[in-house]
């Protein structure tokens, strides 16, 4: 599939959206930004990305106008990178793995949604030499196996398709093949020098996912363990202090109801992995709640 093919059928999904969703408007806005000014592509000049650690939601994301504003006015801050490499909570598979490098159907790994998010495209150019780049920067030891029927996850592409809506940067997904902060750091760190070839490294989780102890009669009201963990975190971060982030299990006010299973906090750490210096505060991006979860998203540089 050409990139041109690839983008048109993601544009036609696109097409289908009814005009009247938070969605369409979104892609209208973003096709008047772009038209307005074009997204200016990242050059060496501009020296490495930042590493990023964003919360995804899911498909409801899609009708969240603020969130999905803040999330494309992020994209657009940053120099529209080269190629994208992406670890979501979504994919937790050893030995390490990517997702196709060639155009596939993506994985609606959710229940329960309007049948319009089934149908969604996200078909981006091939990523062959992103492949090739992330399986040099791996041990000889370890062998990366690529899953050549395996399309990118809504963890990967439900945020990315509200950044870069137009489909016309190469994606690669990773999977996260542990929980260890300690091996993710690591593995992180040997992705640390993509950023320097304009690839923008992206851990996706949510800082908070406790669905199970959710009161959904009264969703505005954002629960104890969600905000004390969210606050926790964010003071971590500040003092660049990665052993307490790392010690989250046993540290962290509101576990383990703030997150229940740990798959969604842990991408945190190949992001702070990646970054220059992990002891350097990063730069929060966006905060607040949805659905009584904690937003915080965020760039190292």
């Amino acid at each position: 599939m050409t990139n041109h093919a690839a983008a048109s059928t993601t544009a036609a999904a696109d097409a289908l959206i009814p005009a009247q969703h938070p969605f369409a408007a979104h892609l209208q806005r973003a096709a008047t930004l772009e038209n307005a000014q074009r997204h200016r592509p990242w050059t060496p000049a501009d020296g490495p990305l930042p590493a990023l650690y964003l919360s995804h939601g899911a498909p409801m994301l899609f009708e969240m106008t603020d969130w999905m504003t803040q999330l494309h006015t992020w994209a657009r801050a940053l120099p529209k990178p080269r190629a994208i490499l992406i670890v979501s909570a979504h994919w937790e598979s050893a030995p390490l793995s990517i997702s196709s490098t060639q155009p596939v159907d993506l994985v609606y790994d959710f229940g329960g949604f309007h049948p319009m998010y089934y149908q969604m495209r996200y078909d981006t150019p091939p990523a062959v030499d992103l492949a090739q780049q992330v399986v040099a920067l791996m041990p000889d030891t370890e062998q990366v196996h690529e899953h050549r029927n395996r399309g990118l996850d809504h963890g990967a592409w439900v945020p990315l398709k509200i950044m870069y809506p137009d489909a016309d940067i190469p994606v690669l997904q990773l999977s996260m093949p542990t929980h260890d902060p300690a091996r993710l750091m690591a593995l992180g760190r040997r992705l640390k020098t993509l950023r320097e070839s304009g690839v923008l490294v992206i851990g996706s989780g949510y800082m908070t996912h406790g669905l199970p102890f959710l009161d959904w009669r009264n969703l505005d009201k954002v629960p104890g363990w969600s905000s004390d963990f969210d606050h926790w975190a964010a003071e971590a971060l500040a003092r660049g202090d990665v052993d307490e982030l790392a010690r989250f299990r046993s540290s962290a006010p509101g576990m383990p109801y703030a997150h229940p299973t740990v798959e969604h906090f842990t991408p945190l750490f190949v992001t702070l992995g990646a970054a220059t210096d992990p002891t350097t505060a990063p730069t929060t991006t966006i905060d607040g709640y949805a659905l009584g979860l904690a937003k915080r998203s965020l760039e190292a540089a």
